[in-house]
């Protein structure tokens, strides 16, 4: 059998089962969270954190989309200091990189690496493969 072909549906689900557990145990205490609440009012904050929570498994959105997204086009380094400090297990910093497709920030690059890479992402020398492909932006809303 050849171990770099694709992954059967059992391995994929084996992997997926893995990663949750990972994702648990490395996640902080809950009274390390920062912010441990989701934040609910209208502030940047919270809308670059729905923003974020909205890029599905696969995709990637860098920090000028998330910035421009969420009404401050310019603000792609706000974007980036709220990822860093963000320790919500329900959002997925990882999937917001740089322009180009450049790894970005990241408090453990070889974490991101990884997490992306279990979502079938192809991380190259620092910058993901096929990003045009992989970059998300989301379904404009229908007009009436």
């Amino acid at each position: 059998m050849d171990r770099r072909g694709p992954l059967s549906d059992r391995q994929r689900g084996q992997a997926g089962c893995i990663a949750a557990r990972l994702r648990q145990e490395l996640s902080p205490p809950a009274a390390t969270v920062f912010a441990s609440k989701t934040p609910t009012d209208g502030s940047f904050r919270a809308r670059v954190i729905a923003i974020v929570r909205r890029i599905p498994r696969g995709r990637v959105a860098t920090y000028g989309d998330v910035a421009a997204l969420a009404g401050r086009p310019r603000a792609w380094r706000a974007v980036g200091t709220i990822m860093r400090n963000c320790r919500l297990p329900s959002v997925p910093c990882h999937r917001v990189v740089g322009a180009g497709g450049r790894l970005g920030g990241y408090s453990d690059p070889l974490r991101k690496r990884r997490l992306l890479q279990e979502e079938g992402i192809v991380v190259g020398r620092g910058t993901i493969q096929q990003f045009d492909a992989l970059r998300w932006t989301p379904p404009r809303p229908r007009g009436r």
